[in-house]
């Protein structure tokens, strides 16, 4: 099921339902230029969850999937992600939850738990402490891929990005200004971080530093290690389990 909510400045931001209404809500946050169709639902993660008795509950994020993405810069103000992220729990009344981001999605998440949202557990996937705090890096990246879209060479170090840009038909305009709208988060911020929290991370994925690493600096942390890369990981259902596993 797809319903659409209002985010910040009256967004409208696509929010996908899987599982029964009187399971545990489950809020799964996708990562840059993914959709919750590409990252959760397409290769059986989220239908894992729903499994284990979750409701679990999959917004687009802006300029993402189904959700709109404003080409005024006044849209995209700092941390825009996480008023989102609280308008969407606050228009299913979630008052009890649990909360999971992957890459950009872990980064929202844990910025959404800085800024006062207070899930019962959070799982982070894709993510270590170097991504966190190193942000500016790796927007800086991404940005150069938007700038030469159309233009990256096999064997560039953004071709990669290119060609996912190219498959998902993001809106560079949008993500370019979004990408401007999301800050460092200091190791020190994560001692702030105190529920239990999973970081669960593709075994040959290193894109963000060590998720070893996050789960160590974490009060509450927990690392377990899956297949694949950045790219790969969300293809097998080995992350669907671990998840589900340290949710129960």
């Amino acid at each position: 099921m797809t319903e659409f909510v209002d985010g910040f400045g009256g967004a409208r931001l696509a929010v996908h339902r899987m599982g029964e209404a009187t399971g545990r809500p489950l809020v799964l946050l996708h990562g840059l230029f993914s959709s919750a169709e590409v990252n959760w639902i397409k290769f059986g993660n989220a239908g894992i969850l729903a499994e284990a008795g979750f409701h679990v509950i999959m917004p687009d994020l802006r300029a993402h999937g189904q959700s709109e993405g404003p080409h005024d810069p006044a849209a995209y103000p700092g941390d825009v992600l996480v008023q989102d992220l609280a308008a969407v729990i606050a228009a299913c009344e979630l008052s009890d939850y649990d909360l999971c981001g992957f890459s950009l999605g872990a980064r929202t998440a844990v910025r959404g738990v800085l800024a006062g949202l207070s899930p019962r557990r959070l799982v982070l996937g894709g993510m270590g402490l170097t991504g966190l705090s190193g942000w500016a890096r790796r927007s800086a990246h991404f940005v150069d891929a938007i700038d030469r879209f159309g233009t990256i060479e096999r064997g560039d170090k953004a071709f990669v990005a290119q060609a996912f840009m190219k498959t998902m038909k993001i809106d560079r305009v949008a993500a370019r200004l979004l990408l401007g709208s999301v800050d460092d988060t200091s190791p020190e911020a994560i001692a702030n971080v105190t529920m239990p929290t999973l970081c669960v991370c593709g075994a040959d994925d290193h894109d963000n530093g060590s998720a070893r690493d996050l789960a160590e600096a974490l009060p509450q942390g927990t690392y377990a290690e899956t297949p694949g890369n950045h790219m790969s990981s969300v293809t097998f259902k080995d992350m669907g389990r671990a998840i589900a596993a340290f949710l129960a």
